[in-house]
């Protein structure tokens, strides 16, 4: 690739890449867009085909489909105002999972392309936005070398910095996109339930632990808690409606949980205290 993007103009270079068996089309002078009307599908290997795409726009960037159609799979390290790829990029380096690159290209915004060969079985275009990570295989394409974008209104090309001395390897991209974004956890038990007349505040410290799962079905049982002991709805909400969004839940669905559990649960009847009739009753009686 090195002496490929060393060609003294953008057609020169075309002609090289498909002279090497590795198709090629024609994207927009300082850009990314295709010029052609079926995109890198329409990608070729005829040297007839690629001169009279860049006779017609001899300043066209180089497009170059990635996955089986070349051969070439393709790991992009952006750089954004946002963040850089580059700390995700040597942690998964490091964990051995993109050590087999063959090159290594310097994009126009400051981040790195780099290019590995592919496996049998086809792997297809993901994106990490978190880690500011892309991987192009089958069904996308990158701009090669020397192609140039205009960067702060300056033509700045892809550059090659590095060419392996050992013999590049495959890449797992399944594995890099596990590392880069793992599946998140979720608690799928629930805490024990509270004993029945539980002090409201000590309630709403438990509902607010509650996991995913099981917010719903603890804020009803909550709830109708305080249903059962006489507390007004407006207590209950006050009291519950904040443990239920610090547990995840969004504000409207707390509320209408709340109104469910005032639905469906009923005051539980006072039992006289066991003893002498206090003075007051007596008085009354």
């Amino acid at each position: 690739m090195s002496r490929v993007a060393a060609a003294p103009s953008l057609v020169a270079a075309a002609r090289r890449y498909a002279s090497l068996g590795i198709p090629v089309f024609p994207c927009v002078t300082g850009g990314k867009q295709p010029l052609t009307p079926n995109g890198f599908h329409d990608a070729s290997v005829s040297l007839a085909t690629v001169e009279r795409w860049w006779r017609r726009t001899p300043d066209a960037n180089i497009g170059l489909p990635t996955g089986v159609t070349t051969g070439v799979l393709v790991v992009d390290v952006d750089v954004h105002g946002s963040g850089s790829g580059y700390e995700a990029f040597d942690c998964a380096h490091h964990k051995g999972l993109t050590q087999g690159w063959g090159w290594l290209v310097r994009t126009p915004s400051g981040g790195m392309h780099a290019y590995y060969p592919t496996a049998r079985d086809e792997q297809r275009c993901w994106q990490v936005p978190g880690a500011h990570i892309d991987f192009r295989g089958d069904g996308g394409y990158v701009i090669a070398p020397p192609s140039r974008l205009e960067v702060r209104g300056k033509p700045t090309p892809y550059e090659v910095i590095a060419v392996s001395e050992r013999k590049p390897m495959p890449l797992d991209a399944a594995k890099l996109r596990l590392f880069l974004d793992p599946p998140k956890q979720t608690r799928q038990a629930c805490t024990p339930l509270p004993p029945l007349g539980t002090r409201p505040e000590r309630l709403a410290k438990w509902m607010a632990t509650q996991p995913e799962g099981g917010r719903n079905q603890g804020l009803f049982w909550a709830a109708c808690r305080l249903v059962e002991d006489g507390h007004p709805i407006e207590f209950t909400i006050a009291t519950l409606g904040p443990a239920g969004v610090q547990a995840g839940l969004p504000q409207p669905e707390v509320e209408s949980t709340i109104v469910s559990a005032y639905r469906t649960a009923v005051p539980r009847p006072r039992v006289s205290r066991p003893g002498p009739t206090p003075v007051s009753e007596a008085i009354a009686q």
